[in-house]
């Protein structure tokens, strides 16, 4: 059986480069050979044991690859064309799809619900760091790239900038609105992005890394709070004369910045949260207004699916937004280990690796 190099999670710790069996595809799926592809927050969560997977899994969820093979079902596609597919897929006919929410595709259970149901690269099935990858569902998910743009230009659509940009739409941030984004990881300077696309006119980005700093301005943050620099709710609520925030997206996952995000708003002001929580919040009583501050705290899991992306690529082919900043560090597949130590560690400047094979 023909072999093929894959980063496998081990067990909490280790992930390493080993070889496993090229995926066989049935009837609805696609088999896509990477050309690029890149490391998620939430790829170091499962690494460090955060997020449970089974082991031997193949990591990664952000294909930007070519067409292999296509299943037999499978239409309106040929070999060798270039796609994307989103780190979400969704079935298309499930119940959380019908009910247009394709982001839990699969998500319900007899026993209940489980969240994350349409993420399945990478958490229940093989993922993307690797020399190929199963697509499930292709006719739902495959997009093909538009002429013109390079692997880097759309790599950051199938999470990054679809999680960032939901939380200004999830959000429904409007037309003169004031947004912060708490934590200019790559997600949160996606959601900076995405509020001004929105119409936000005051945007807010909390970070105290200078490369993250001087890329929230450049896509769009028009003030910077170092929480090095004092209280963070101060310095916001200052900034609004008192009025607080339209919306708060969070971007980071810890409880500080949920609480924080929580005391900004204005009566009547949106929590969108983004982050991945590894702990339990607690909402304290006061940031809540004892539950009768007509606010609301709302989630999102990254939307997929193929018009999502085609959607995303419009918006990088229409030059509005300019995510190639974002790749700071390149790596060869061979080097996987290598660029999770360096990601993982926040190094270097680090916000994205382009991963090749």
């Amino acid at each position: 059986m023909p072999k093929m190099k894959a980063a496998i999670f081990v067990e909490p710790g280790r992930i390493v480069l080993d070889e496993k069996p090229i995926p066989d595809i049935g009837p609805l799926d696609a088999l896509v050979r990477i050309t690029t592809t890149t490391i998620c927050g939430t790829d170091v969560h499962i690494l460090k044991g955060e997020y449970p997977v089974a082991r031997g899994l193949t990591i990664g969820h952000e294909p930007v690859g070519i067409i292999e093979k296509l299943g037999s079902a499978v239409t309106g596609y040929r070999e060798g064309q270039r796609v994307i597919a989103g780190a979400i897929t969704p079935s298309g006919y499930s119940y959380a799809c019908l009910c247009g929410c394709g982001s839990q595709d699969g998500a319900g259970t007899k026993h209940g619900f489980k969240a994350t149901g349409g993420w399945k690269f990478g958490n229940t099935i093989d993922g993307t760091q690797a020399e190929y990858v199963r697509v499930p569902d292709a006719l739902a998910n495959l997009s093909p790239i538009p002429d013109g743009l390079t692997d880097e230009e759309v790599l950051m659509c199938p999470d990054i900038m679809s999680t960032g940009f939901s939380g200004a739409e999830s959000g429904a941030v409007q037309i003169g609105d004031t947004v912060v984004v708490f934590a200019l990881g790559p997600i949160g300077l996606c959601a900076v992005a995405g509020a001004k696309l929105k119409g936000a006119t005051t945007i807010i980005g909390v970070d105290t890394v200078p490369k993250r700093l001087e890329i929230a301005r450049q896509l769009g943050a028009n003030h910077i709070v170092d929480f090095k620099n004092g209280d963070v709710v101060e310095q916001i609520m200052a900034l609004t004369d008192g009025r607080g925030v339209d919306v708060a997206i969070e971007a980071l996952g810890t409880q500080a910045t949920f609480e924080a995000a929580l005391r900004v708003l204005r009566p009547g002001g949106t929590l969108s949260s983004l982050g991945v929580y590894s702990s339990d919040l607690t909402i304290p009583l006061s940031a809540f207004s004892a539950g009768l501050g007509d606010n609301k705290i709302i989630t999102t899991l990254c939307p997929g699916g193929k018009e999502r992306m085609r959607r995303l690529m419009d918006v990088i082919a229409s030059g509005r937004v300019d995510l190639k900043p974002l790749v700071t560090h390149r790596f060869k597949l061979d080097d996987i280990e290598a660029a999770y130590d360096l990601f993982s560690h926040q190094r270097d400047g680090v916000l994205k690796v382009a991963i090749t094979p």
